[in-house]
């Protein structure tokens, strides 16, 4: 090469280095994290032991990517729908961590007498955790199956998004030097708009592409077009004024609902490390001893902030979205340190030149300090519960369990939820569709008509035809789409006085409609004429070919449906691999994996007694393509049976040995499918099972499953006998088919 270019000369020392410290930390079996930060220190700049970094910039580049890899892989692992699951008890826990820190970090600013924008930057970029640090812990220590783990993932999605946010309104506050509540509500809608719009474009196209391509993609070519979608999108959030960890995010979660997810994520994950390693070793690069001494007892301050306030916040979120204390001390305990956020938010003050040049240090060394303490944190947190718990007042702690079982107590929906929720969700996505459709018109359409044709009146006319052409199967669904049948029709039988609300309510979408098609029409002509001529003649024609625009938007919809449940058929009907929505009891799904060698192979479950010894459930047995849901006493174990065992962290830890667990070779999450959930209903007028039997009910037989648990007057019944009488109010936990718990609640 004559000249060996320095990128390459800089890479090949940070990942020397980087391979050393970590074969270290692996024998001393640390967090491998850690020991990134220390080769990154030890070759940067600002010591003179080793050689040094020479082409700083190039390294910040590599960073970057690694940010990037990084949130793509996290949105494959967790898809819109995972998050959803969690998404009650995520969005309260987060939102109250992040008011809280907020608050603490402003107020902790002014102690120091440091400068409004310092102080309010400070805020912002305490407000996120680490999500690369987290996850990374969690697969080291072996918690990711444990049922806080699912909270932490969700609040850490929620800060991320939310801290995505604060960067819009802190920028803008940087500007204006003022709060300005109208840009903070455009930026809202705007980011809502986004996410919306490239989340349903994207389901829509890429798993129908990928499905079509299948014959064609081998891992080569899917590792260049999931690269190239990421970075696509990347470059279109950026350039629409979002960061890029949010597009690369945006992709992620968009292709997990494909059924190429898993192989993506296998084919990534060597792409992933490489430039994840190359991101912590250039934070380890940033710490400065000079500056970090200089601003001690800043970072100190800072650093206690983050680990106490942060842990603090999150507990108390935690604790009021209905966790139990144990929980919310686990994830508060796993939430405290800084994120890689902190570290674009700092820059982003020092690019806008409002805040001062030790705010940069002082976060990267709270940084640091935060992440060697994390895993240690995480590790003991059950430990510090368990000490914490010996000094709460007997009381205190019986009110604590008795909220949590309280703000877990799930009644049926009413039909009115159900409908409005339905009309929320048909008048919401459409006008969102809509809207962009529109915008993408205006953007390409009209300038070419104006261009091929010279008549402008002509040309104009085109341009609207073609454009409601367009929108027609939307404009429909907003107008005339039905919410859901069997509430709707309950509702509107049941009693008169709900035949207005639901006038009032059909009437606004239409009139919702009619604006959206007046601000379309003028665009390009007067308001009278919009008003007067062509809407009538626009709703005339929808009138008129109502059916076929119905047939064809069923098409686009049904097509859509089976895109984002694709990767969920496909799951049961070849591999099966089913799942159990996270329960706010201490009970939950893992797998587990028949050992051939294993002693009880061939024997009948009854006489195993599992149940009995460990506590825990058998929720199904996959065998091959076959699935097996609650299987009965007689039902017997062969080689290399997947199981679905149901019981609290400490019942599947006691069990590992019995079946020699085995998870999969990078410890992915494996809820993949929806179909087996472990979930609960109350016996009020709704399901009528007061006075019988668990055996009388036919709950098994109705659900295909098996209960599991009881909740009664605050006490709980684990494991129930089939001949126990279901009482009034009674919480009924059921593992076994999702929909068809939910069809019991129903009728």
């Amino acid at each position: 090469m004559g000249h060996l270019p320095k990128l390459i000369a800089d890479l090949a020392l940070i990942l020397g280095a980087g391979a050393v410290i970590t074969l270290l930390f692996r024998r001393m079996k640390q967090p491998l994290v850690l020991g990134y930060i220390i080769a990154g220190f030890l070759v940067g700049p600002h010591t003179s032991i080793f050689p040094t970094v020479a082409d700083e910039e190039n390294i910040k580049t590599f960073a970057e990517m690694g940010v990037i890899f990084l949130l793509f892989s996290l949105g494959l692992e967790f898809s819109f729908k995972k998050l959803l699951r969690v998404g009650g008890a995520a969005s309260v826990t987060a939102t109250v961590e992040i008011i809280v820190i907020l608050v603490l970090g402003y107020a902790v600013g002014r102690w120091m007498n440091w400068s409004f924008m310092d102080s309010l930057f400070l805020g912002g970029l305490l407000a996120s955790s680490s999500t690369t640090i987290i996850i990374r812990a969690f697969s080291e220590l072996g918690v990711k199956r444990q049922q806080f783990a699912g909270i932490v993932f969700g609040v850490l999605i929620v800060e991320d998004i939310v801290v995505i946010l604060l960067m819009v309104l802190l920028s803008t506050m940087a500007v204006t030097q003022q709060f300005n509540g109208t840009e903070m509500i455009t930026s809202v809608l705007k980011l809502l708009f986004f996410l919306t719009v490239w989340f349903i474009a994207g389901i829509f196209l890429l798993p129908s592409f990928l499905r079509r391509a299948k014959k064609i993609l081998d891992e080569e070519t899917l590792l260049i077009l999931s690269i190239g979608l990421c970075l696509g999108m990347v470059v279109l959030a950026t350039e629409i004024g979002f960061s890029a960890e949010l597009g690369a995010f945006v992709m992620g979660s968009i292709l997990a609902e494909t059924t190429s997810a898993e192989k993506i994520e296998h084919i990534l994950k060597p792409v992933k490390d490489l430039f994840g390693a190359v991101f912590f070793v250039s934070i380890g690069m940033l710490i400065d001893p000079a500056a970090i001494f200089e601003h001690r007892m800043a970072i100190l301050w800072v650093t206690l902030l983050t680990i106490f306030g942060k842990m603090l916040a999150t507990t108390l979120g935690a604790l009021l979205s209905g966790q139990p204390l144990k929980q919310s001390i686990q994830v508060g305990m796993s939430m405290a340190q800084i994120g890689e956020f902190a570290f674009i938010v700092a820059t982003l003050g020092l690019t806008l030149k409002v805040t001062s040049d030790f705010l940069f240090p002082v976060a990267v060394g709270a940084s640091a300090i935060t992440t060697f303490t994390t895993p240690y944190f995480i590790k003991y947190s059950e430990a510090f519960y368990n000490f914490i718990s010996r000094f709460i007042p007997p009381r205190l702690l019986t009110m604590l369990n008795r909220y949590s079982a309280g703000a877990q107590h799930i009644q049926a929906e009413s039909e009115w939820k159900i409908v409005l929720k339905s009309y929320a969700m048909i008048v919401g996505s459409n006008a969102i569709i809509i809207i962009a459709l529109v915008l993408a018109s205006f953007t390409f359409l009209y300038p070419f008509f104006n261009e091929k044709f010279s008549n402008l009146t002509l040309s104009k006319t085109l341009f609207l035809v073609v454009t409601f052409a367009i929108i027609a199967p939307f404009l429909w669904a907003l107008m005339a789409r039905k919410p859901n049948n069997s509430a709707y029709t309950t509702l509107w039988l049941d009693k008169k006085y709900n035949q207005g609300p639901l006038l009032v309510l059909e009437i606004c979408r239409v009139f919702f409609a009619v604006v959206l098609v007046g601000f379309l029409v003028d665009r390009i002509y007067s308001g009278t004429i919009a008003f007067l001529v062509i809407i009538p003649v626009a709703l005339i024609v929808l009138f008129i070919f109502s059916k076929k625009i119905q047939k064809f938007y069923n098409r686009i919809h049904a097509r859509f449906l089976d895109n984002l449940n694709e990767r969920e058929i496909e799951a049961t009907t070849v591999n099966g691999d089913p799942n159990a929505a996270l329960s706010p009891w201490d009970a939950h799904l893992a797998d587990f994996e028949v050992n051939p060698n294993a002693v009880f192979i061939g024997q009948p479950l009854q006489d195993l007694a599992w149940r009995e010894q460990y506590g825990i459930n058998i929720a199904y047995i996959k065998r091959g393509d076959r699935m097996i849901y609650a299987p009965g006493a007689k039902e017997r174990l062969y080689p290399l049976d997947e199981l679905g065992v149901i019981g609290t962290d400490e019942q599947l830890q006691s069990f590992k040995p019995v079946i020699d667990f085995k998870s999969s070779a990078d410890d992915a999450d494996t809820e993949d499918t929806n179909d087996v959930a472990l979930q609960k209903i109350v016996v009020d007028e709704h399901t009528l099972l007061k006075g019988l039997t668990i055996r009388e009910s036919g709950i098994r037989e109705k659900t295909s499953g098996l209960v599991v648990g009881i909740e009664r007057d605050g006490q709980r019944i684990l494991n129930p006998e089939s001949q126990t009488v279901l009482e009034w109010n009674d919480i009924v936990w059921i593992v076994g088919d999702r929909k068809k718990i939910q069809e019991l609640v129903k009728t």
